[in-house]
C-alpha cells in the first residue's frame, strides 16, 4: 500500500548538518501527494563526508523513490567529480537513484539551454575562481561569479536577502543565457520568481535543480509555480 501521507513519492534528502535552508526551501516546492524525509550528515573527511553512507542506509527505511544530496562542492578542485562519483557510489549501494545539487545545476544549466552562465556563491573571490573552473569543466562559459564573501559554512544561512537581490541584478547586468547559484545554505529559492521577473534572467538555484532533477527521477513531472522557469516550465 502507498505511503498515506505521499501516495505519490517520498522524497529522501540527504543536508549538511549545519544547514538550516534546505528543509524550508524544499518544502516550498514539494507537490502534493510526495513527502521530503531530511536526514543530515557532517562534512569532512578524505570523502566529502565520513558518515554520508551511513546515514543515507537509514534514509532507506522510508523507502524513498530518490534521494537528493543537497550539498555543492564546486568550492574544490575537481569538486564536482568528486561529488558525482559519490552519488554513483550511493546509487550502486542503496539501490535507488542518488542525485546531488552540483550535477544536478549542470543537468539544470542544459535542460534550459545555457552556455553562457553568471554565478552567484557564497565565497570570496579566490574561492570563486575554483567554482569557476568547476562550471567551465561542466561545458559552460562562466562571464562572471560573484560571492556574498560569507565567513563560515553557519554564515552563509544568515545571508540576507537584500544581500542576494544586489548580487543577482549585478550578474544580469553581463550577456548571459542563465544566472546559476551554488551552496545550498544560501537562501534563494524564495526569490527566484521576482528576481527572473525583475531581471528577464533564468536563474537555476542548486536546491531547486537537485530538487527537479530528483522529483523527474520519481515520476513527478507536476508544474511547480511561484519559484521560477525550472520548476514551472521543464
Amino acid at each position: 500500500m502507498p505511503d498515506t501521507l505521499a501516495p505519490r513519492a517520498i522524497i529522501g534528502v540527504m543536508t549538511p548538518a549545519m544547514n538550516s535552508v534546505v528543509q524550508p526551501e524544499l518544502e516550498l516546492l514539494r507537490p502534493v501527494g510526495v513527502t521530503n524525509q531530511m536526514q543530515r550528515f557532517r562534512l569532512g573527511g578524505s570523502h566529502i563526508s565520513d558518515d554520508l553512507a551511513e546515514e543515507a542506509e537509514k534514509l532507506t527505511d522510508v523507502k524513498p523513490a530518490a534521494l537528493a544530496i543537497c550539498l555543492t562542492t564546486d568550492a574544490g578542485p575537481d569538486g564536482v567529480a568528486k561529488l558525482a562519483a559519490c552519488s554513483d557510489m550511493l546509487t550502486a549501494r542503496l539501490g535507488i537513484p542518488v542525485f546531488n545539487a552540483s550535477v544536478a545545476l549542470q543537468n539544470a544549466l542544459q535542460a534550459v539551454g545555457a552556455c553562457r552562465v553568471a554565478v552567484l556563491t557564497p565565497f570570496n573571490a579566490e574561492v570563486n575562481r575554483v567554482v569557476r573552473i568547476n562550471i567551465e569543466n561542466g561545458g559552460f562559459e562562466a562571464v562572471a561569479v560573484r560571492g556574498t564573501e560569507a565567513a563560515s559554512l553557519e554564515a552563509i544561512c544568515e545571508t540576507p536577502l537584500a544581500r542576494i537581490r544586489d548580487l543577482v541584478h549585478e550578474l544580469a547586468a553581463f550577456n548571459c543565457d542563465a544566472i546559476a547559484q551554488v551552496g545550498t545554505a544560501l537562501p534563494l529559492v524564495g526569490l527566484i520568481e521576482e528576481l527572473e521577473r525583475e531581471t528577464g534572467k533564468t536563474i537555476i538555484a542548486c536546491n531547486a535543480a537537485v530538487y527537479w532533477q530528483t522529483l523527474r527521477a520519481a515520476g513527478i513531472r507536476d508544474a511547480v509555480p511561484g519559484y521560477g522557469h525550472l520548476l514551472n516550465e521543464v
